[in-house]
C-alpha cells in the first residue's frame, strides 16, 4: 500500500522531535490495511512502541486487549485490525518527563486519507480524548464514554485511554467495566467473524 509506504517516510515533525527533552528522531508505526473491519483510533504511541515499531506494546495494550477480549495474535492482524493513531509518532517528552500531546500536523496530513483507504471498517474504537474529539467533536471524554448506548448504534464506541493513569476514573466508573465492556467484546468478536 503506497500510502502506508508514505505514512512511513513521512519526517515532518523531525525538528519538533529534535527539541523534545527525548530529541529523538521520526518513526512512524503504520498498522493498518485496506481489509481492515475493526479501527482503533488511539492517541500516539508512547516510547515502548517507538522502541518496538508495533502498536500498544505496553501496558496500556494489554489493558485494551483485556477490553476488546482480542488475544495478541488477532489484535495484531492488519487484515483485521486497523490501528491507527492520531500522530503515527512518538510525540516524546517535555523537560518534567511528561507525554507531549499528538502533533496536529500529523492528522492534519493523514487522517482523511487513511480513512480513505480503510472501506470495510464496521466499527471504530476511538480511544482517549484526542481521537473522541477528531472522530466525535467531542471534548468531554467521560461524557462522550457515558454515552457509548447511542454513539454504538453508529458502529463507534469512545473509549478512555487504557493508561494505568486512568486507574481512578476506572474505579470512579464501575459502569465501563459492567456495563460497556460486555457489550464491546460482543460487536469486536461478530465484526471481525462475520462472513
Amino acid at each position: 500500500m503506497d500510502l502506508a509506504k508514505d505514512i512511513r517516510a513521512c519526517r515532518l515533525c523531525a525538528a519538533r522531535f529534535a527539541a523534545t527533552a527525548t530529541a529523538h528522531e521520526p518513526r512512524p508505526v503504520v498498522w493498518f490495511a485496506s481489509t481492515t473491519r475493526l479501527l482503533i483510533a488511539g492517541q500516539a504511541p508512547g516510547a515502548r512502541v517507538h522502541a518496538s515499531g508495533r502498536p500498544f506494546t505496553d501496558a496500556s495494550g494489554d489493558r485494551l486487549r483485556d477490553w476488546t477480549g482480542l488475544s495478541a495474535p488477532e489484535f495484531y492482524d492488519r487484515t483485521r485490525v486497523a490501528i491507527v493513531p492520531m500522530a503515527f509518532c512518538f510525540p516524546g517528552y517535555n523537560a518534567r518527563g511528561a507525554d507531549l500531546p499528538p502533533p496536529p500536523l500529523c492528522a492534519a496530513t493523514w487522517r482523511a486519507r487513511v480513512m480513505d483507504v480503510l472501506p470495510q471498517v464496521r466499527l471504530r474504537l476511538l480511544v482517549g480524548g484526542h481521537a473522541i474529539r477528531w472522530h466525535l467533536g467531542l471534548r468531554d471524554v467521560t461524557a462522550a464514554v457515558a454515552d457509548w448506548r447511542r454513539h454504538s448504534e453508529n458502529g463507534i464506541f469512545p473509549l478512555p485511554h487504557p493508561s494505568w493513569r486512568n486507574t481512578g476514573w476506572l474505579t470512579r466508573n464501575p459502569w465501563f467495566a459492567a456495563d460497556l465492556l460486555p457489550v464491546l467484546r460482543a460487536r469486536v468478536r461478530a465484526v471481525l467473524e462475520a462472513p
